[in-house]
């Protein structure tokens, strides 16, 4: 396992946490129609619980991108060069696509979803320079997943599931299909089981710096996300 940035402590526990997180929030919209207007309205109906299926999908795509590098490291050049930035730059556009997720169902609580489905349907189209990163969405899976089973670092059936990642729907107020269930399910197979056996590799932390570091970690998040609501 190699000690690449991020390292193997981050990179592991969001390879474990990144697919459950996106997996959970897919589940959470299964009952609403996958078009935007079908979310717009269940967010009207069921702000906490779309809030909360949403938010899972943002922050599990955000968490994605340590796991991404460590696997494109242990690649190396070549292939993991290429599936890591096509990747990566899938997981940028994904989270564009979930900041605008969040302007419209804040539109949605402030003027009600048939007005804001008007918006959304008479900008959806709108040109947006990083479009082209859709591309690098569909690209990217298969490509590091096909380097991942030429260096060995997966077997032929993870690497099969990590591919299927790329069936994962895009664009703006996407609900959750069937193909969305597979395609995070793939991910969960390739990435949970990597992810723990990164974890679990030696050497270890020792205690003393777990209970040093944990609490270090868990207040600059906190702190985080206090300023982060402040600004």
């Amino acid at each position: 396992m190699t000690s690449t940035f991020p390292g193997r402590w981050v990179s592991g526990v969001t390879m474990v946490l990144a697919p459950l997180f996106l997996l959970t929030g897919a589940l959470l919209r299964v009952p609403y129609d996958f078009f935007f207007p079908a979310q717009l309205a269940a967010h009207e109906s069921e702000p906490a619980l779309l809030t909360t299926s949403y938010t899972l999908i943002a922050v599990g795509t955000f968490l994605l991108w340590p796991a991404v590098a460590l696997l494109a490291a242990t690649i190396g050049s070549g292939w993991g060069l290429v599936g890591g930035l096509f990747t990566m730059s899938g997981l940028f556009a994904r989270v564009l696509h979930a900041g605008a997720d969040h302007m419209a169902f804040r539109l949605t609580d402030a003027v009600g979803a048939d007005a804001a489905t008007k918006v959304v349907s008479e900008t959806y189209g709108a040109f947006q320079p990083l479009s082209f990163l859709n591309v690098a969405i569909l690209a990217g899976w298969p490509i590091l997943a096909f380097g991942a089973w030429r260096a060995g670092v997966l077997g032929p059936i993870r690497a099969l599931a990590l591919a299927s990642a790329a069936a994962l729907p895009l664009g703006v107020l996407k609900g959750t299909t069937p193909l969305s269930l597979v395609a995070l399910a793939g991910l969960a197979i390739a990435f949970v089981s990597y992810g723990l056996a990164v974890l679990n590799a030696p050497p270890r932390p020792s205690r003393a710096a777990v209970l040093r570091w944990v609490p270090i970690t868990l207040a600059a998040l906190g702190l985080m996300i206090v300023l982060g609501q402040a600004g």
